[in-house]
Order: structure tokens, then sequence, then C-alpha cells
């Protein structure tokens, strides 16, 4: 089921800029630029796709299918979760490949390093949470979902790449070995919320598109 819907999602419903926007990854080897937009680039792609479903209907024509409320979630669910997990594999390469590259740290804000990840996961859990409950009250009010979920991300972001200026702080900006291992408690912890998050967000979703009259 899971597999057929995720196929039904990509084929049919998922708009080219959302794998556009999921390509991104390659951002973290700029120097001097603010790599948290890696995660944020990923949150409008998927802000894109939802405006593409209301445009053509697919939530409607998903019902029609024979497919549970539940399911027609989970559909969305699926591409938002797959989407970002693309977003964080494919820039992990080029996260090494800088450190290759550049001996120079990056003066905008974080590294991409194992706290930056950890990060990113927490900006995601925030942006879902509120994103897909929101959206999911009426099913097409996708602009005032994304606005309330873009704000907290963004002020989670900015705070990432103030903050590693402060020398209380630099631990989280490290590359090396060492450093990298003190910061795993951070990478940790964002996989912990952000599965938390999504769970919450598949289920209050579900209670609140079920009782949609669409």
């Amino acid at each position: 089921m899971i597999s057929n819907l995720l196929y039904k999602e990509i084929r049919l419903a998922a708009h080219p800029n959302l794998f556009v926007f999921t390509l991104m990854g390659p951002l973290v080897l700029i120097p001097g630029y603010p790599y948290t937009m890696v995660f944020l680039f990923s949150l409008i792609g998927n802000f894109v796709n939802l405006m593409y479903t209301r445009e053509t209907n697919d939530i409607y024509y998903s019902t029609l299918l024979p497919l549970k409320k539940a399911e027609v979630v989970l559909g969305k669910w699926l591409v938002l979760f797959v989407s970002q997990l693309l977003t964080i594999l494919i820039s992990i390469p080029f996260a090494f490949l800088r450190l290759q590259l550049f001996s120079q740290p990056n003066p905008v804000g974080i590294e991409a390093n194992t706290a930056f990840y950890g990060f990113g996961l927490m900006i995601f859990a925030c942006f879902n949470l509120i994103f897909l409950t929101t959206y999911f009250k009426t099913g097409y009010k996708v602009g005032a979902s994304f606005l309330k979920g873009l704000f907290p991300a963004t002020l989670l972001a900015i705070i990432l790449e103030v903050i590693v200026h402060f020398p209380a702080f630099k631990w989280l900006d490290s590359v090396t070995f060492n450093g990298q291992m003190q910061q795993l408690p951070i990478l940790a912890a964002g996989i912990l919320i952000y599965i938390v998050a999504m769970w919450a967000a598949y289920k209050i979703s579900v209670q609140r598109f079920t009782q949609v009259n669409l």
C-alpha cells in the first residue's frame, strides 16, 4: 500500500519543482553561504507541491479512489518525508567534499557538520508539524499553512546561523573528528524530535482531515 501511494504521488501528483528543490544539497559547496537554506529550499519545494495538488484537485481525485482519508494523508506525508530524507542524503557527500576542497571556515554561519544535520532535522520537524496539521484542517489552504510553518522554521535557521559566532557555541561549528563526536547528541536529538513530530503530524492530520467535508 505504501509503495503504491508513493508511486501515485510521484507519477501523478508531484510538481517538477519538488524534485528541483530536493536537489539543493550541492549548495553546501558554496563558500560564504547560509547552509540552512538547503533545508528551507526543501520546505519551499513541498509548499509548491501542495499548491499544485490544490490547483489540480488531487485531494478530491484521491478521495474518489478506493482510499481512506487516512491513506490520502499518508500519501502526502510520504512525499514530504521522502523529499526531506533525500535532501539530507544528497547533501552529505557534498559536505564531505567541501572539507577536501576548502580549508577556510564558512564566514556566514554554521558548517555542514554533524550539528548542522541535527538542527536541520529540527527545522524540518518544526515545519512539518505545523504545516501538515494546519493544511489538513481544510485540505486546500496551502499558503496560510506554509506561512505558519515557515516562520518558526526560518527563525530556528537564523538562530543557528548566528549562534555559532558566539565563543560559547563555537563547538557547534567544528568540523574536526573530535568536534563532530561532541555534536552527536545534537544529531540524536534531531532524529528523535523529527520522528516524534512526523508521527504527531500524521496522527493529527488524519484526525482533522476525516472531519473535512469535501
